[in-house]
């Protein structure tokens, strides 16, 4: 098992070692203010609910690449050790990714926690393939509303995910930008709207049946006819380990989605 063969190499380093599920966050947590460093085995799922619960406690994570794409992964699951011992010894440098803040309201009341999102919030319709509209506003001013399957709301991250599958723009990681983009919109703005940092984005849903709140595409909050989910940059960042050159983003795309350059 390889998460167990990183293990004996952290111990024989003088590590402490801890392994856990990535979906036991409970225990997680209780650790995770402990840890020197996140390595996670997985996809960007894995990965994404890692940098969540790292952020607060300002622990870097090194990512295995064992999913499908991972464009977040850094290491190779069949060449790890040497790339592992570069990082105990303090050859790499540290990404940082802004992250999102989402929080449900009601009638003046929150519905939800306040989320935190590494790649993206989506205010979007149920089950039922029929359009909603969403209002959106930008710090307190109206931008527009939307008819459309939903609204994505992206980090520089998230554009190489849900965000680029909608026909968003692609943003380097590192930058601190929000991205505003529709899904499928009907007779409305089609375009998406790159916001600074700063911004506060808040959208309303208008609908005669069911509309959800999606988090990472890993929480899911019921909406109702009304409701306004508020999101703004978070106050944690994530951290994460690159042994790559800075400039790496560029040919990781192409990679990823199998371009030629």
């Amino acid at each position: 098992m390889l998460a167990e063969e990183m293990a004996a190499m952290l111990c024989r380093a003088g590590g402490q070692p801890w392994v856990s599920s990535s979906w036991d966050e409970d225990a997680i947590a209780a650790q995770v203010a402990e840890m020197d460093l996140i390595i996670t085995l997985g996809g960007d799922g894995s990965i994404l609910r890692a940098a969540r619960l790292g952020a607060r406690h300002d622990v870097p994570i090194l990512g295995v690449k064992m999913g499908r794409v991972s464009f977040l992964g850094e290491v190779s699951p069949d060449d790890w050790q040497q790339p592992l011992d570069r990082v105990l010894s303090g050859d790499y440098w540290l990404e940082e990714h802004m992250m999102l803040r989402a929080t449900a309201w009601r009638d003046g009341l929150a519905i939800s926690p306040a989320y935190e999102a590494l790649n993206e919030v989506v205010v979007s319709r149920g089950r039922l393939a029929r359009l909603v509209r969403v209002a959106a506003l930008i710090d307190g001013s109206q931008l527009a509303t939307y008819s459309a399957d939903g609204v994505i709301v992206s980090t520089a991250t998230g554009s190489t995910g849900y965000a680029l599958a909608v026909g968003g723009p692609i943003l380097p990681p590192e930058l601190r930008n929000i991205l505003l983009i529709p899904i499928a919109p009907h007779l409305s703005l089609d375009r998406s709207v790159v916001l600074p940092q700063g911004a506060t984005v808040e959208l309303q849903i208008f609908t005669d049946h069911e509309a959800i709140l999606t988090v990472d595409g890993q929480f899911q909050v019921e909406l109702q006819s009304g409701d306004v989910v508020k999101i703004a940059a978070s106050p944690h960042q994530a951290h994460f380990v690159r042994l790559q050159d800075r400039a790496y983003f560029y040919g990781t795309l192409m990679e990823r989605l199998l371009w030629e350059m």
